[in-house]
């Protein structure tokens, strides 16, 4: 202080320094050479937890780890020689035991003649940086081994990071990326993408899984997808964008190849429907003319019983024969998707008395309908008609000893239920669900009962593009129980 300086100036000046250092967000503490604590502001209280009056007289070490103690020499050696320390950052301890990362400013304390006599440390708290500092190496671990390249750019298109798998991706280093405009890596036909891109993440919006293509530094052409999204600035204002692509070469590739699976597949498949329409339509020709001359044979034999027990059962085998030829022309339709539908309204009761009719004469089992309600319905009177037949004759097929087939309706408000119940050998519970399958016959070893194991998938299909369900409960021994549903209303035909 200059002699001239008067009193009530350096008291003013003084004051003030006091209220600047005791009003400071960081925690000021000075000590002597011997690190003793001489000063101790309130900031210093709030970041340490000890009061002024339990640090003053202490030494400095009440606030040093052990294991950092020889920092302290260190220090007290430059301030001895007259020199400061800015940004030291080290840890401190609080009275709680917390360890708290600081950055301190250190500065000689000098008296009148310019001796040192002690030292004013400066302590800011840094823990948020530290952790912000830990979480961005983090992060920047994270893009910098990333498998998918990781590219930002600002909003007019300069790229300003670049990781390790852009490098390999796209062929340019880093120094030879940054600064560069993006369109360093855009076929010249697909630049108005970048246009679209910026545009979009102008409005905050980001843009997930576009597919595309870009060009590495030899010319060779990447498909890529790519997920951008907006880079903000703490204001939360739109600053740039960031890019994650990722090559999809093996993943087109792996397309290309069940598409061309698919496609010989599919040519197969067309050529074994083919040759099953042309197969059947070959053969109920001679099969037509076989029964027809049989029924002729049946008319005017007059070899005995015997020869008329041969023309009988000649005739029942070219029947199964026409069964299967129509099995087989049925899942032909179904499988090219020609099984064409033709909806009429009928009453769905006299439609099954009229089925039962051709089995009463010619069945030792009791058939026995049931029913309630109406039973009109919108239908493929013909489709429907080829359901019943199929669900009563196995239902007869599957009961060899007899024994009741009961047929319940049950007219409701938008649907019509029908079930067909028998007495048979019923299903086992493991084939239940592999039932409607095609070529799938669920016969147990010993019965003798025809059939290719169409008929019910034939069956299923037909329902279910009328828009219903289907489905079966039985027990192994004592009989099956199929339902279906049918909606009254014309349902359009599902091809």
């Amino acid at each position: 202080m200059s002699e001239s300086t008067p009193l009530w100036v350096a008291e003013e000046r003084q004051a003030l320094l006091a209220a600047i250092v005791d009003s400071s967000e960081d925690a000021i503490v000075s000590k002597t050479l011997e690190g003793i604590i001489t000063s101790w502001n309130r900031a210093a209280t709030t970041l340490f937890g000890y009061q002024e009056s339990e640090a003053t007289g202490k030494h400095i070490s009440l606030i040093i780890p052990e294991d950092r103690l020889h920092e302290e020499d260190f220090i007290i050696h430059e301030i001895r020689n007259g020199r400061r320390i800015q940004h030291f950052q080290t840890i401190r301890r609080a009275k709680s035991g917390k360890e708290i990362p600081l950055s301190l400013a250190i500065s000689p304390i000098k008296n009148g003649e310019g001796i040192v006599t002690g030292a004013s440390k400066i302590a800011r708290d840094i823990s948020r940086q530290k952790e912000a500092a830990e979480k961005q190496g983090m992060l920047a671990a994270i893009v910098n081994n990333s498998d998918d390249a990781i590219v930002s750019k600002t909003l007019d298109g300069i790229i300003t990071s670049w990781n390790n798998a852009a490098a390999l991706m796209f062929g340019y280093k880093e120094s030879e990326a940054i600064g560069r405009h993006i369109s360093l890596i855009i076929p010249q036909e697909r630049l108005a993408e970048e246009d679209y891109i910026i545009g979009e993440i102008k409005k905050g919006n980001s843009v997930s899984h576009f597919e595309t293509i870009r060009v590495t530094r030899n010319g060779d052409f990447i498909p890529i997808s790519l997920t951008v999204s907006p880079i903000l600035n703490e204001e939360k204002t739109i600053i740039g964008a960031s890019k994650i692509a990722r090559d999809i070469s093996e993943k087109i590739a792996a397309h290309n190849e069940l598409e061309q699976l698919y496609q010989q597949v599919k040519s197969l498949s067309d050529k074994k429907d083919e040759f099953i329409a042309m197969t059947t339509h070959e053969l109920k020709t001679p099969v037509t003319s076989l029964r027809g001359f049989l029924q002729l044979l049946q008319i005017h034999t007059d070899g005995g019983e015997r020869n008329r027990l041969f023309v009988e059962r000649s005739i029942k085998q070219v029947d199964k024969l026409t069964m299967l030829i129509n099995d087989l022309v049925e899942f032909s339709k179904l499988q090219a998707g020609k099984l064409g539908m033709h909806f009429e309204t009928f009453d769905l009761r006299l439609l099954i008395e009229e089925c039962l009719d051709l089995y009463a004469t010619n069945s030792n089992h009791s058939l026995k309908l049931y029913y309630s309600g109406s039973m009109e319905v919108s239908a493929d009177r013909l489709r429907i008609e080829q359901v019943v037949d199929n669900l009563v004759s196995n239902a007869i097929k599957y009961s060899p000893q007899g024994g009741n087939v009961e047929i319940v309706l049950c007219g409701k408000s938008s649907s019509v239920e029908v079930q067909i119940k028998d007495e048979g050998i019923g299903i086992s519970p493991e084939v239940l669900d592999k039932l409607f399958s095609q070529f799938f016959r669920a016969v147990e070893p010993g019965f003798n009962i025809p059939g290719l194991g169409m008929g019910l998938y034939i069956t299923k299909e037909i329902i279910e593009r009328h828009g219903g369900t289907i489905n079966v409960e039985s027990t192994p021994g004592k009989g099956s129980a199929f339902s279906f549903v049918l909606p009254r209303a014309m349902l359009p035909p599902i091809v």
